[in-house]
């Protein structure tokens, strides 16, 4: 059986919208288990043969600065959450609170993986096959190496094949232009370290992709810092919640849009669901000794709801060891580039 940890204290609604996903998420899987991480008296009315409330005294702030969720707080329902999992109670965690004070606490409960220096933000878009891109990171990491970026290419590669049942999936990595000449020298620095990978057969290097290339489904993996990564995501949201607007608008406007909104209802409705972002909720933490998922601050019982159900099947899937057997495989190069960094470096040695 598998066992998901969640913070049901984290995010704008906490409570009211977490334990109503869980319930909804035990029913639809009966080989599945959760530890429900809070405050005592906030959980004390979910009843579930196959949930158990583990307590915590503490609430991380969605506006928390990183230290006090750290260090003072460290009987928070997020660490507690994790701790689950690094305990071996939980096969997986879930949260929806603060990104920053999460990414923190998941690094230093459970560490980073041998040859990988940061962990990264793992999220799933909406594109136009169907299916959806993957794209990291999403705004762990503002400012990257490229060997960093290569790093993040290896996470995403077993992410995608292990939940997405795809081989070997097709990496690009984000630019102003398809072009190996075009971008910053961090970018053409990266380009090059994906073309190696990709000669040694760890990596399946798509080349450079634009931002079109994501909706279009381009490549399966798209690889960006996470200033960039982030800016895409909330601007995506964005225009997928003004499309929706802008619908709603026009066919509310007489009687007679109105009419024709009643006659397009399963088209608008298959429409909606295809771009519906609360159905691409649940952004990995890759890089990290155990599974952690980031749930939207703002999500609602549906969004919550499947941010578990990816961290439920990334457990089923064994993603953590399947990762660590991709970092293996392509450990030769990415400890030649970590040695190489280091020598350009010094300082980072000492």
């Amino acid at each position: 059986m598998i066992t998901v940890a969640v913070d049901c204290m984290g995010g704008d609604h906490g409570p009211r919208v977490t334990l109503a996903a869980c319930r909804h998420f035990l029913s639809n899987h009966p080989d599945a288990s959760l530890l429900l991480v809070g405050l005592p008296e906030a959980l004390s009315g979910f009843v579930h043969p196959r949930a158990k409330v583990v307590a915590a005294s503490e609430v991380v702030a969605m506006d928390d600065p990183i230290e006090v969720a750290l260090r003072r707080k460290k009987d928070s329902s997020m660490r507690v959450a994790i701790e689950q999992v690094k305990d071996g109670a939980a096969q997986a965690a879930v949260s929806a609170g603060n990104t920053g004070a999460l990414m923190a606490i998941a690094r230093y409960v459970l560490k980073t993986m041998d040859g990988i220096e940061r962990p990264a933000i793992a999220g799933r878009m909406p594109n136009f096959k169907g299916g959806g891109s993957t794209m990291l990171d999403l705004g762990a990491n503002v400012d990257c190496t490229p060997e960093h970026l290569l790093q993040f290419a290896v996470l995403g590669s077993a992410l995608v094949s292990v939940l997405y049942d795809i081989e070997s999936p097709t990496v690009g990595l984000l630019n102003i232009g398809e072009e190996a000449i075009k971008g910053n020298e961090i970018i053409k620095k990266a380009g090059e370290l994906l073309r190696q990978a990709a000669q040694s057969g760890d990596l399946n290097f798509y080349g450079n992709v634009e931002g079109n290339d994501i909706f279009k489904g381009t490549v399966d993996l798209v690889v960006c810092d996470g200033f960039v990564g982030n800016v895409a995501l909330k601007t995506s949201e964005g225009l997928a919640t003004m499309m929706g607007g802008f619908l709603k608008s026009e066919f509310s406007r007489n009687i007679f849009t109105k009419i024709a909104a009643i006659c397009a209802h399963s088209v608008l409705t298959s429409f909606k669901n295809r771009v519906d972002h609360r159905r691409y909720n649940g952004a990995a933490l890759l890089g990290l000794r155990g599974l952690v998922f980031k749930s939207h601050g703002s999500a609602d019982e549906l969004a919550f709801e499947t941010a578990i159900n990816r961290a439920y099947d990334a457990a089923r899937h064994q993603l953590l060891s399947r990762v660590a057997a991709r970092i293996a495989h392509a450990a030769p190069l990415l400890n030649a580039q970590g040695l190489a960094e280091n020598s350009a470096n010094p300082a980072a040695i000492e």
